[in-house]
């Protein structure tokens, strides 16, 4: 659900300038997820993500730039009904250079993002985080974000044979 608190007032971050994400960010945020994954970066996989995302009608993503530098983005998407929701949206992925984490960054990238939702009649964003990532998690609790009425379920299928139940 899409709450304000006193909590979440404008919080400025001095020298970050919000932008809409463009293919041209595509190298700075291969860096960004190197750069907090620790792995080589899967880059035709995020390459192909960000330009397949920037397709969509319905999706949306930022980038926070300081001095010329893309140091963070964002991405979300409005979603139509299905699996007995409203139309929603999601934040499907939010990282921030660990240089410049714990500034405010991702908040004010997700307020923008909020904001975007909401002057589109969204009321309910989602996302899905992993139950031990504890700083995510309590950076998404710090947005407002509580459980949901949904749990996520996995179907591993190997390439052998697929088992269904009766």
């Amino acid at each position: 659900m899409l709450r304000s608190s006193a909590s979440n007032k404008s919080r400025e971050v001095p020298g970050i300038k919000l932008r809409k994400l463009t293919a041209k960010d595509i190298p700075q945020i291969i860096a960004i997820h190197g750069a907090i994954t620790k792995k080589k970066a899967y880059r035709r996989w995020i390459q192909q993500m960000v330009k397949d995302h920037l397709r969509k009608q319905e999706g949306v993503g930022f980038v926070a730039e300081k001095e010329g530098q893309v140091v963070g983005f964002i991405i979300g998407e409005i979603k139509g009904e299905g699996f007995g929701l409203e139309k929603s949206g999601w934040l499907e992925v939010v990282m921030v250079h660990p240089r410049h984490m714990g500034t405010g960054i991702g908040y004010t990238m997700a307020r923008k993002l909020f904001d975007y939702f909401r002057r589109r009649g969204i009321r309910d964003v989602h996302t899905s985080v992993l139950w031990d990532a504890v700083d995510m998690l309590s950076f998404f609790k710090s947005l407002g974000f509580d459980r949901s009425t949904f749990i996520n379920l996995i179907k591993h299928v190997d390439q052998k044979s697929i088992h269904f139940s009766s």
